[in-house]
């Protein structure tokens, strides 16, 4: 494989990207003829050798780069410092046991404990940090039974989304010889304590574990101490084979809620299975006869929790920024009547604690909560005191104690204890810092759009920042699939910051921050919108003199990906510099592998001409202008992404190598044995974005901390 070599600012020594084969590959759709030279790249890496070779080759060269940055080093001790604090996660109460993970700053996964009894001793249930000598095995979601004597746990491998689901007797810490395999996109639903629902696919061809389209999810019924081989599948659809479907079972063990959808739009079925007579008893599976509650795929439907025959919902129904309803079910027709109606500011989640509802709200991008009778009546609002994210607040009928998580950009989750009958909350967990919050500044800002549509910000510095010239500054957004971006903590952020940087969120349209319409105006025919309102958000920085031309970096994850990827391409004179991480490149073929399907809720579909033409238009990978000054850009992605297949990475990372895209360096840093992110191993984590933040330092001016200071 020979190499073409790049001169970059910034450095005497030349850049040698490894030259990538280009085949003839040119299909004509709809009479236009799209050119696809790099299809190769889309092959399985631990499939096909020559992609293998092609990996290794592009590592060599951004290893080579990266490690050569002046300040890395010191950027990596730094943040290896702010992720050394105790942070605990939401504990879940069964039994009179308490379940909680916990980590003692740089574990590379954190264990899960228990407590018997709010005051009793943690006691380690599980600790993944024996499970590989590489760190990236993970313990993903788990449930405990409803006695809290059993937990079902779900393993996550090398970043996959595929689970395998395996049980622990919890007083003894034994292993149950129970393992559940190939299942994806899943709940843990317990059915008593005999037992627990879960969705999963078939077992993929050889070859094919991270590539093949997800198709026939199937909900299974396993029984506690027998084989997969003997669970009982007890919902499906084989006629319409890209419905998914997962499961709930409410607390008082009466029905199973069957979700089902067809993509990632909040459009969902609802069906219903009694699985008891009322009085406790599990009835035999033969006598589980499913109902359907809500037909179509027409509206929102969030099971929130059920009492006897009455279950609550949280709907999109005549509602676009959500209400509560609750469904009296008798032997006639169900009857839905409204508890909560919808307001002004969207509805975020709701749960029943005790006998109230909690109902946690989003004002401009930051939570709100409140309490609620089970009927609707206004109650109290619960005090959150700053800027921030609240999360949480899980619990059950008749039980009125929750537990609550509060993070803004400066604090770390303190986890809190809430009582729902008193209103009184009280510390659960809180970190030690090596940081004073109070020493970092959180502002929000509102800037106009190209089309006039006024978009939220954050913006985050040390209070004591000179900006009288414009800072280096790292604008993030997401911009897609109805996912709020909130304020949270982050240490690879605040390395950023510490080290003198600015930190900006836009709260760009696509996302859920204020309801429905603001995601509709912001996906399918509409994603140019997104576009916009990120340029825009970067030209308000500078405008203002927070950031400066030459020292804006931009960074986006999964559709964030493709966000600095599109944006990249119509305003490369905009950005110094842009980190696209994992993302959705290749903009025709993205619903051709795993769960890439689901997307055309937000993308469209590229078999369809109007769809076809808008993809087309803002593809990354299909619109690199050659010719033109590009910013300096670096690539992330991971070999065992079977979210985001990594060839939507390559692919881009080929082409932009092969244009003329000017003098600056465009790399890619490919990991191995991780995935789309979640899973992933601390020591991984600092690694990434020592490199990442190190590159972005240097092509927006931030001066990190000389290595040799040290």
């Amino acid at each position: 494989m020979t190499a073409s070599t790049v001169a970059h600012a910034g450095g005497s020594t030349a850049l040698s990207y490894p030259e990538t084969r280009k085949l003839d590959v040119i299909e004509e759709q709809f009479g236009v003829k799209v050119a696809d030279p790099f299809r190769w790249l889309e092959d399985d890496v631990r499939v096909n050798p020559a992609v293998a070779e092609w990996v290794a080759g592009q590592n060599q060269v951004s290893r080579a780069y990266l490690s050569n940055l002046p300040g890395r080093d010191a950027l990596k001790a730094r943040m290896k410092a702010l992720f050394d604090y105790q942070r605990y996660g939401l504990p879940q109460k069964a039994g009179g046991r308490y379940f909680f993970t916990k980590n003692d700053g740089l574990q590379n996964q954190s264990p899960l404990y228990y407590r018997n009894g709010l005051r009793g001793k943690d006691r380690v249930l599980i600790d993944p940090n024996a499970w590989a000598k590489d760190a990236a095995t993970a313990l993903d979601q788990w449930e405990p039974s409803p006695d809290g004597k059993l937990l079902a746990y779900a393993i996550q491998d090398g970043g996959s989304d595929w689970r395998t689901i395996k049980v622990v007797d919890v007083k003894t810490g034994a292993q149950l010889g129970d393992e559940i395999r190939w299942a994806k996109f899943t709940n843990i639903a317990w059915v008593g304590n005999e037992g627990f629902l879960y969705s999963r696919f078939a077992e993929p061809a050889k070859g094919q574990e991270f590539q093949a389209l997800n198709e026939n999810q199937t909900l299974y019924f396993h029984r506690i101490g027998t084989s997969q081989a003997e669970d009982i599948a007890i919902y499906a659809t084989p006629d319409r084979p890209k419905l998914g479907h997962s499961a709930q079972v409410t607390h008082d063990n009466r029905w199973v809620v069957i979700t089902s959808s067809k993509g990632t739009d909040e459009k969902y079925e609802i069906t219903l299975i009694p699985i008891s007579n009322g009085k406790g008893k599990t009835l035999p599976i033969d006598q589980w006869k499913p109902r359907t509650l809500v037909p179509g795929l027409d509206h929102d439907w969030q099971l929130v929790e059920g009492v006897g025959n009455q279950l609550w919902f949280i709907t999109n129904k005549d509602a676009p920024k959500l209400k509560i309803v609750r469904v009296d079910l008798g032997d006639g027709e169900p009857v839905f009547k409204d508890v909560v109606p919808e307001r002004s500011e969207p509805l975020a989640r709701a749960q029943i604690v005790g006998d109230r509802l909690v109902l946690s709200y989003l004002q401009n991008a930051t939570s709100i909560a409140e309490m609620a009778a089970l009927d609707g009546t206004p109650l109290q609002t619960i005090s959150l005191n700053s800027i921030g994210t609240a999360s949480g607040f899980s619990g059950k009928p008749g039980d009125p104690e929750t537990f609550y998580a509060f993070s803004s950009f400066n604090q770390p989750s303190t986890i809190y204890r809430f009582n729902s009958l008193t209103g009184k909350s009280s510390i659960f967990g809180r970190p030690e810092l090596s940081f004073d919050p109070a020493s970092i500044a959180i502002e929000q800002h509102f800037y106009v759009s190209k089309d006039g549509t006024k978009v939220p910000m954050f913006i985050v510095h040390k209070k004591d920042l000179d900006l009288s010239k414009g800072a280096p500054t790292l604008l993030y957004a997401y911009g897609g699939f109805n996912v709020a971006q909130l304020p949270t903590f982050d240490a690879r952020r605040m390395a950023w910051i510490e080290s003198g940087g600015v930190f900006a969120l836009a709260n760009i349209r696509g996302g859920s921050e204020y309801g429905k319409a603001w995601h509709d105006a912001g996906r399918l025919l509409n994603k140019q919108n997104v576009f916009d309102d990120f340029i825009a958000a970067g030209e308000y920085l500078i405008q203002q003199g927070i950031s400066a031309k030459g020292k804006l970096a931009i960074e986006g994850r999964s559709n964030g990906g493709l966000l600095v990827g599109a944006v990249v391409n119509q305003r490369p004179d905009l950005f110094a510099a842009g980190h696209a991480a994992v993302g959705v490149m290749d903009m025709l073929r993205f619903d051709r592998f795993t769960a890439g399907r689901y997307w055309v809720d937000d993308y469209g579909y590229p078999n369809k001409e109007t769809d076809f033409r808008n993809l087309l238009g803002y593809s990354p990978y299909h619109n690199i202008k050659s010719g033109v000054e590009y910013p300096a850009m670096i690539v992330t992605t991971a070999d065992t992404d079977d979210r985001v297949v990594p060839g939507h990475s390559f692919k881009y990372t080929a082409a932009l190598q092969a244009a003329n895209a000017g003098s600056k360096p465009h790399i890619i840093r490919i990991e191995t044995r991780a995935g789309h992110g979640s899973g992933k191993p601390t020591d991984k984590l600092i690694e990434e974005y020592s490199d990442v933040y190190g590159f972005l330092a240097k092509w927006t001016g931030l001066e990190l901390e000389d290595d040799a200071a040290k």
